[in-house]
């Protein structure tokens, strides 16, 4: 059935083309709108796990290039995406390789022992008719629904076809099917076993304060999934604002994936609702988030094996507010923070930038309890080079100390993790 609407969608927004704005029309053309970017990244996870939890160590250095090609000049504009990654690991001690850290997935024979490095490339061709665009190939696509993970060594990528279409002022709209996902841990374009999944929906940009957002997703033999977004930003007066951020994900895992998995039931609800008060450098955040529903996976999302309770929709497809180590999407978890940022660049310090958060949550239920708890502090520094040969690097230091009460050991692990992120971003040209 969504197969057929996006279809549908796509003869629709395809015909409209000829009366809305021709922006293909200012194509400078292939090579002269053409782009070639390299990322080095140098990326360290550590994970202290209590309870007698092994720990996780992850790091590696990566490269990761990305090309862009302009359009040809004409009605219908032809160009070509592609990426080439490569990651080396660094940490070759006995707890490297740890499943949630994901950055060289172990080896499933003999000594399980994770690859000492990994590369891996895809392409797309991309086909733009007016304000339309027809990708098709490995690309990384980042909506609601299937957003892929760019918060390890190497990114994720999908293999299919993506519409992105913005006819009409401050209305974007998406539709695609990919049937191969590649895992940021490992070679190939089909190692993260997804059969395929179907995206459609789109965002509106209704007055300059107001946006809503409206997507859905089906996962082939795993899951169906909607999700809606509304932001509002009140002005206040010089230099301060209030927004109101609201996010919901319902899903429904399909009845023989829910058996397979032991899920208990299909279904679950949840929501975020962010309050964040800026005023100068200073930002402060109160937010709520609640999951409801029968599924004892909570809020499922990410991942690459049926049988670890995964649906393989992309690793960042969570875009609610209290998630950061733990994402307290837990069955019937209820869950606070108050969050607070603070821009140094007031201070002389431009591009500095702190955010620390604590969030507690409650009423967590699994297969054998319920009323478990948890909590986790998090802070986060973040330094972006200003000028200089270094012009746009970036160091981002982040640490979180998460504590997981015993009913609630079947859901999460207690542990204190620290993140050291260092990018370099190089234009070739």
């Amino acid at each position: 059935m969504l197969n057929k609407r996006i279809g549908l969608i796509a003869l629709g927004i395809l015909s409209s083309t000829q009366v809305m704005a021709n922006d293909q029309a200012e194509s400078k053309g292939f090579v002269e709108d053409s782009s070639l970017k390299i990322l080095l990244r140098n990326a360290y996870i550590n994970r202290d796990k209590k309870n007698g939890n092994d720990d996780q160590r992850e790091w590696g250095q990566a490269a990761i290039g990305t090309f862009s090609s302009g359009f040809t000049q004409g009605t219908v504009g032809v160009g070509v995406d592609a990426f080439g990654l490569y990651g080396l690991r660094l940490d070759k001690g006995s707890h490297s390789g740890g499943q949630g850290i994901d950055f060289f997935k172990r080896s499933e024979s003999g000594n399980k022992t994770p690859a000492g490095d990994l590369a891996k490339a895809g392409a797309a061709v991309k086909f733009r008719l007016s304000n339309t665009v027809l990708t098709y190939g490995d690309q990384m696509p980042a909506l609601p629904v299937l957003s892929y993970d760019n918060g390890r060594l190497l990114p994720e990528s999908y293999t299919g076809t993506l519409i992105t279409s913005k006819e009409i002022k401050g209305l974007e709209l998406n539709a695609g099917r990919f049937t191969a996902e590649s895992r940021k841990s490992a070679e190939g374009r089909d190692s993260g076993g997804l059969k395929s999944i179907n995206v459609l929906g789109g965002s509106y940009q209704f007055t300059e304060q107001f946006k809503g957002s409206l997507y859905a997703s089906d996962v082939e033999d795993v899951l169906k999934k909607q999700y809606v977004n509304l932001n509002y930003v009140f002005p206040l007066a010089t230099d301060q604002s209030l927004t109101l951020d609201f996010n919901g994900y319902r899903t429904k895992l399909d009845k023989s994936y829910a058996e397979d998995v032991n899920a208990g039931g299909q279904d679950n609800k949840i929501w975020s609702l962010a309050a964040t008060y800026a005023t100068g450098p200073h930002s402060f955040t109160l937010a709520h988030q609640r999951s409801t529903g029968d599924s004892n996976l909570g809020y499922a999302y990410g991942g690459y094996q049926r049988g670890q309770n995964r649906v393989g929709d992309g690793g960042n497809t969570i875009y609610l507010a209290n998630s950061y180590w733990s994402d307290f999407n837990a069955e019937d978890e209820r869950s606070w923070q108050l969050g607070y940022g603070l821009d140094f660049g007031a201070f002389g310090v431009p591009g500095l930038t702190y955010n620390v958060a604590y969030v507690r949550g409650d009423n967590i239920t699994t297969a054998t309890s319920s009323g478990g708890t948890e909590r986790e502090i998090f802070n986060q520094f973040k330094y972006v080079v200003q000028s200089g040969p270094a012009k746009d690097l970036s160091v981002k230091v982040r640490s979180s100390i998460l504590r997981v009460s015993q009913k609630s050991s079947d859901y999460n692990d207690s542990g204190n993790e620290l993140r050291v992120f260092v990018d370099y971003p190089i234009n070739v040209f």
